[in-house]
């Protein structure tokens, strides 16, 4: 990740009520990491102890598409047709969810751009009408706002990169994958995609690389001021899937102090906790324990590793990593506290960028000619 040049300092975060929490609340406790009570000593009762403190931010869920093919849904009141709903998220102690937005290969131009503001109207509707359970967040402080009011916050992407069409109008996402373009393809970067990296750094919008080239993740890392994600990646060493990455860039994410989310789906892991466990692992003594987290994809069509079949089974994989002796300040980390790190830097970094220089008008045509 570049450096800022700015001496400027953050805002202090909202969401620091002293009063007590209420007690339909999904998650109470601090935002930094303090020992929990253990009283019956067994993985799973820490487990469920680290987690009322530290909750699950969930980095990629399928829910918005998925709900999009029913007549009819009721996640307040659980939906058996899919895999997430409030409920089972509270169970699962999810505090945050990333609800994706991508699109089916083929779309580009104005059609996509058209059927991503579709899904984000869908989706804002849906987080609308189930407010009792959900709520609409977008910086760290709203999402810190939300568990305290005992809800769980929405965070609106990662949409596909063809959703920006051939200008940089950004639609308002919290996330976007720099993958599948002309722009960000195989060969890395070009020109237009090095100035939607400055543009996505100037109003806070956080890249995602997972499926990307490895040109084009090495240059972001290189470019981007704001720490970047990987919303689906595992290890490549453990599991050849074409989205998990090899050693050399765990490394390179580490340095930059980007943050990878290891998707809880048989094809990319594994097809058991223990599969997942072993590629937290992996990454956690590559890249660090801030640079790794959790990413459900939940609701995708993916297939599940046993014992993790939907949002409500988070404690069963904390319990495994406790068996394996982390460090509870480290599993705080793993499903909290990284996330709300990068999103702490974006917000830090578009304060920055936007003293510096104003928004960006530039087009395909204009720089990729």
């Amino acid at each position: 990740m570049a450096d800022l040049q700015d001496d400027l300092h953050p805002a202090a975060e909202a969401g620091r009520a002293d009063e007590p929490y209420p007690q339909e609340a999904v998650v109470v406790g601090p935002e930094t990491y303090e020992p929990v009570s253990d009283p019956d000593d067994t993985p799973l009762t820490r487990a469920r102890a680290v987690l009322a403190a530290h909750p699950v931010a969930d980095g990629y869920s399928g829910l918005a598409d998925a709900l999009r093919r029913l007549p009819w849904y009721d996640l307040d009141v659980g939906e058996n047709a899919v895999d997430t709903d409030v409920p089972r998220l509270r169970k699962g102690q999810v505090g945050a969810l990333f609800w994706a937005l991508h699109l089916p290969e083929g779309q580009d131009g104005d059609r996509a751009v058209g059927a991503t503001l579709e899904q984000l109207d869908l989706a804002k509707t849906v987080v609308a009408a189930h407010d009792e359970g959900l709520r609409p967040a977008r910086t760290a402080g709203e999402v810190a706002d939300a568990r305290n009011c005992g809800r769980v916050a929405v965070l609106f992407g990662p949409a596909g990169a063809a959703a920006l069409g051939d200008s940089l109008h950004l639609l308002g996402l919290r996330v976007l994958t720099l993958a599948g373009t002309s722009w960000a393809g195989a060969a890395g970067l070009t020109r237009f995609g090095e100035e939607v990296v400055r543009e996505m750094n100037r109003v806070g919008l956080v890249a995602d690389l997972s499926g990307a080239s490895a040109p084009t993740i090495r240059r972001a890392l290189a470019l981007s001021k704001a720490p970047v994600l990987f919303t689906r990646s595992a290890a490549r060493t453990l599991r050849p899937h074409p989205a998990n990455l090899p050693d050399d860039l765990l490394g390179e994410v580490g340095e930059a102090k980007g943050l990878c989310l290891v998707p809880l789906t048989a094809e990319q892991a594994g097809p058991s906790v223990r599969d997942v466990a072993d590629h937290l692992d992996h990454i956690r003594t590559l890249a660090g324990p801030e640079c790794v987290g959790l990413s459900g994809t939940y609701d995708t069509g993916s297939a599940h590793p046993q014992e993790l079949h939907d949002t409500s089974c988070y404690p069963r994989l904390i319990a495994e990593l406790l068996r394996r002796g982390w460090e509870e300040s480290d599993v705080a980390l793993l499903t909290w506290g990284n996330v709300q790190r990068v999103l702490r830097g974006a917000d830090f970094t578009a304060h920055a960028a936007q003293q510096r220089r104003p928004p960006s008008t530039a087009t395909i045509a204009d720089l990729d000619r």
